[in-house]
């Protein structure tokens, strides 16, 4: 399962072992920087070549149960960094247990990758609470909690760079039918699907967003307008030529779009009425379509 698709009861656990994980590690910190100062004999653990998987805060991380973390560049570089402090850990303590006197620069070299672990943990927690937080728990899309303010970066980000963007609002056509006939969870299942599928053909730098309802916001990024048009349709057209569920009872379903220019120069709240003028011109062209934003509208 990708790093960004865990619902949101796995996060949860995960941040809390995390925590405690934390907490092992500052005890095993205290009791390291104890062992030194008082010259007492190392626990052999620490001094062992893969203390760095015999420690608590190594136990967690190879844990079996976060293989979904594995591919993350940070987890990566936290269990990179995590074992480098071991190895230099250990030439403290065979240092001290051999009566040899530890030089500064070996403790500034400890303490530095001690830093650099802090740091790489603070990050790998900011990005799962993130994501714990800011997620669509149903379609794993980001909520509207950050929206304003990510649109709001994008548009300062796109005035730098000169770029254009497009704001394009979604809507799943007749989904109160859809769930009238088919159910609740049927439902739930088909937002689910769709979201994936739009999230799937974005470029990284684009974005999809729950809306509400059965509306997503999508931003695509530096692309010109008739680009933007044929993604937009090419998505529609996707959609509408397969089967949204396949079991128990195969469903297609159609999707309209509403398409309008992010305005760099106004609120970013004026294009996402644009957009949602637009798709409301969509629905009352039949729906299954796409349309552009026109001051006509």
């Amino acid at each position: 399962m990708p790093f960004t698709e865990m619902n949101h009861e796995d996060l949860q656990k995960i941040i809390t072992r995390l925590d405690q994980a934390i907490y092992n590690h500052q005890a095993w910190f205290n009791s390291l920087i104890r062992t030194l100062i008082c010259h007492l004999p190392p626990d052999q653990r620490d001094i062992a070549d893969d203390a760095h998987r015999q420690c608590r805060f190594g136990q967690w991380y190879y844990s079996e149960n976060l293989n979904h973390l594995s591919k993350h560049p940070g987890f990566k570089a936290l269990g990179e960094e995590h074992e480098r402090m071991h190895q230099l850990a250990k030439s403290l303590l065979e240092a001290v247990n051999s009566g040899r006197v530890v030089s500064p620069p070996e403790y500034d070299n400890f303490s530095n990758s001690l830093e650099r672990l802090s740091l790489e943990i603070t990050t790998l927690i900011r990005e799962l609470e993130n994501l714990l937080y800011t997620r669509d728990p149903l379609t794993k899309t980001i909520n509207r909690v950050n929206m304003l303010t990510l649109l709001r970066e994008q548009q300062e980000s796109a005035k730098r760079e000169n770029q254009r963007c497009f704001l394009v609002m979604m809507d799943i056509d007749h989904f109160k039918a859809i769930n009238d006939q088919h159910g609740h969870k049927i439902g739930d299942n088909i937002l689910s699907v769709v979201a994936h599928l739009i999230a799937e053909n974005l470029q990284p730098h684009d974005r999809i967003f729950r809306y509400g309802g059965e509306e997503f916001l999508i931003s695509l990024n530096n692309i010109e307008a008739n680009k933007a048009f044929e993604k937009i349709e090419e998505l529609r057209n996707k959609i509408a030529a397969n089967d949204i569920i396949k079991e128990p009872t195969p469903i297609r379903i159609t999707v309209s779009f509403g398409i309008s220019p992010l305005d760099l120069y106004a609120p970013v709240e004026d294009s996402i009425e644009r957009a949602d003028k637009a798709l409301m011109a969509a629905k009352s062209s039949g729906r299954n379509c796409t349309q552009f934003w026109n001051q006509e509208m």
